[in-house]
């Protein structure tokens, strides 16, 4: 069976949640993020769920924290991924933030992994002032989506786009 692991990052609101729904319209997927295991920390710590620039920091120093601890959040997205080879699904989307956490992600993956980058050049830039949100750019990604147009023409546009990766990158499993 093909398959196709990609890691997908960009700013806060540029949509990459809404694609990665898109893509499921055409394969199986299964739609992982690095900060899971830390969003549950946060909630026990009192974090009501809602993403703030005061969250955001809150969220992006606990990965760090825990990165440092235990590598909590690598650790996962690699069982996720052990998961997605072993399972049915045809995409598995790993949503991480910090360009050294994708790249750590992309050396230890047991399979080949892409990287694609959301970008939305509609959306004015905002600085959150944690070091996850504000250094996205900073990674060299193996695919830019520019996701400018109107969400009824995104849906075919953003499939047609992801058909090609597929094809491109999908291996055998």
């Amino acid at each position: 069976m093909k398959k196709l692991i990609v890691v997908i990052n960009g700013a806060g609101g540029v949509g990459k949640d809404t694609l990665c729904s898109f893509a499921a319209r055409d394969y199986r997927v299964r739609n992982v993020s690095s900060i899971t295991p830390i969003l549950a920390v946060a909630r026990a710590g009192g974090w009501d769920g809602v993403k703030t620039d005061r969250s955001r920091k809150l969220l992006s120093d606990l990965k760090a924290l825990f990165t440092g601890y235990n590598d909590l959040c690598q650790a996962y997205v690699l069982d996720q991924c052990r998961a997605f080879l072993a399972g049915d699904e045809q995409v598995l989307f790993v949503h991480i933030r910090e360009p050294e956490e994708i790249t750590r992600f992309v050396d230890a993956a047991p399979a080949p992994v892409i990287s694609l980058l959301v970008t939305s050049t509609k959306k004015a830039a905002h600085i959150y002032q944690n070091s996850s949100d504000d250094n996205v750019a900073n990674y060299a990604y193996d695919c830019t989506y520019d996701n400018i147009l109107p969400l009824e023409e995104t849906d075919a546009a953003f499939r047609s786009f992801f058909s090609g990766l597929f094809a491109r990158y999908a291996f055998e499993a």
